[in-house]
């Protein structure tokens, strides 16, 4: 045999041997899954909240109304719900009081603009509950916080107080 003739013949068979493995290939196939969970969160200290501030009153004033805000941030969907202590110098949300020394003056604080009774916003859940409901958008909503001071009828100085708020989700 020739050199190009056993060339020719062994280029052949190498050709057939790749052609008969391509006929043969096989494939296989096989899934899985891509998981995630998404667990409900709250926020209410991404944004400082606005205090209620009541401004300067001459001790005449009755019934001063003000407001601030709760800056909260819930998962979208998420129930929450926030609760206002009755703050450093009340015993509850009855008896809620800025200070100057030993010198109180009551006010208090509510979940909507109409000042009674069913709109205190306290701290107690459940049935009878006082706190305020929400549903979480995604987004940071401003909750307000509406306040009034019945009397300014005390000693002149500065008041203050502290509430501490909670969410629950």
């Amino acid at each position: 045999m020739t050199r190009s003739r056993l060339r020719l013949t062994v280029s052949a068979a190498v050709l057939g041997v790749v052609a008969m493995n391509g006929a043969h290939a096989a494939t296989g196939t096989n899934t899985f899954n891509v998981l995630l969970t998404i667990t409900s969160a709250c926020n209410i200290t991404t944004t400082a909240p606005t205090n209620v501030n009541f401004g300067t009153q001459p001790s005449t004033a009755t019934n001063v109304p003000n407001q601030g805000a709760l800056n909260v941030n819930c998962t979208p969907l998420a129930p929450f719900t926030i609760a206002l202590d009755n703050g450093l110098n009340g015993t509850n949300v009855n008896t809620r009081a800025m200070n100057n020394g030993t010198t109180l003056i009551p006010y208090q604080l509510y979940q909507t603009a109409v000042v009674s009774p069913t709109t205190v916003w306290g701290s107690t859940t459940g049935t009878g509950g006082n706190v305020y409901s929400g549903i979480g958008t995604g987004l940071s909503v401003p909750i307000p916080v509406y306040g009034n001071v019945p009397s300014t009828n005390v000693a002149a100085g500065s008041y203050s107080d502290t509430i501490t708020a909670t969410i629950t989700y």
